[in-house]
């Protein structure tokens, strides 16, 4: 186990977790009638806090965390495709949030599979797979509930 390999690791899941907020913080500004609203804003901040614990610890291993998001990340293309899709109404909103969780949801789970990451690093991880699994559940129970009532 070596504290580069968990750098890279977190490296990566900071930038696409970084995506996740700038997609829910952009969700929030351009839903239809101010929909979902409230939860938007709330994944966002969590998502931040998320963001601000993996990069603390990249910092305690050594490393120099990103913080910005990819420009070309599939869960970043998800959510930029979300802001064409806001015309077609909540369900389009709700199934492109659903992607992005979903990647984001593998990521995680990618590093939490990873025997090479320290148990220090896992931990770390392992809590922000909490609100990563949490905003996936919920995506994936409003997709249910709009496909329901159409």
């Amino acid at each position: 186990m070596s504290a580069n390999h968990d750098i890279a690791k977190l490296d990566d899941l900071i930038v696409t977790t970084i995506d996740s907020v700038k997609g829910y913080e952009h969700a929030a500004e351009t839903a239809p009638r101010g929909c979902y609203t409230p939860f938007f804003h709330e994944m966002a901040r969590e998502r931040r806090e998320v963001v601000d614990g993996l990069q603390l610890r990249s910092r305690t291993l050594g490393g120099t965390p990103a913080d910005y998001g990819s420009a070309a990340g599939t869960l970043h293309r998800a959510f930029e495709s979300l802001r064409a899709a806001l015309g077609a109404g909540e369900e389009a909103i709700v199934k492109h949030i659903e992607n992005g969780e979903d990647y984001l949801k593998e990521e995680y789970e990618r590093v939490l599979d990873d025997e090479r990451t320290s148990p220090e690093t896992l931990a770390i991880v392992r809590c922000a797979y909490d609100s990563v699994r949490r905003g996936h559940d919920w995506a994936h129970r409003l997709k249910e509930e709009l496909a329901e009532t159409a």
